[in-house]
């Protein structure tokens, strides 16, 4: 009689990552990896501890991958801004684990990668050490909430995501004057999240190390 198969760590990541890349994260469980994979869920319980360590192993792929190939080029400012793209690039190829990093973070490899040469860069710009900790995290915590809002819209349907905007357009064109005048007044100038996505994280990323540069000593 045959054993059972026993699946290796990637190759269980490997599933993961393609049913996530065709669902999300909330209809994702361990239960429905198993049956993908045509085992029990106790198999896979001897590779990861619960969903979320689950996740976390398939962002951290995800940070791997955004770091292959990387060389630190040009000054620090240069340098945080190719991770930052980098990054943007990666999850916009798995939208669905965007969220997973920001809320949980990984701890794995690709997370060291990452937090090694944002770390590195700003050391490079001169900032005493005792500083550095801080301006890493709120590059950090900036490039997460910028990745998921964007991999938030890129996880709507065509038909979702016209349907929003013309809501949008109905709610702000539509406002009235004596309830919401600044509104009414910036109606035909105020864009909907999901415009000019691509410029707004760059601006956002540059005012933020701008904001670093003018604390150096």
């Amino acid at each position: 009689m045959t054993g059972r198969r026993r699946w290796s760590t990637e190759e269980i990541l490997d599933t993961a990552a393609e049913l996530l890349r065709t669902g999300d994260t909330e209809s994702f469980s361990v239960r429905r990896l198993a049956a993908a994979l045509g085992t029990d869920s106790s198999s896979l319980y001897r590779h990861f501890r619960n969903k979320t360590e689950l996740l976390r192993a398939v962002a951290d792929r995800v940070l791997l991958a955004a770091m292959d190939g990387y060389r630190p080029e040009g000054d620090w400012k240069r340098r945080i801004t190719a991770v930052a793209l980098r990054l943007r690039a990666a999850f916009g190829e798995q939208p669905q684990l965007a969220g997973v990093w920001g809320r949980y973070a990984s701890g794995g490899t690709g997370s060291r990668l990452v937090m090694e040469e944002l770390l590195q860069a700003l050391r490079e710009s001169g900032l005493p050490d005792e500083e550095i900790p801080a301006h890493y995290h709120r590059v950090t915590v900036l490039l997460a909430a910028l990745i998921a809002s964007e991999a938030a819209i890129a996880t709507i349907t065509a038909q979702e995501y016209e349907q929003g905007m013309e809501q949008f357009r109905v709610a702000v064109l539509g406002a009235a004057p004596e309830r919401f005048p600044a509104l009414a007044h910036f109606a035909r100038d105020v864009r909907p999240l999901g415009a000019d996505r691509r410029t707004t994280f760059e601006e956002l990323l540059t005012t933020q190390l701008t904001h670093i540069e003018t604390q150096l000593p």
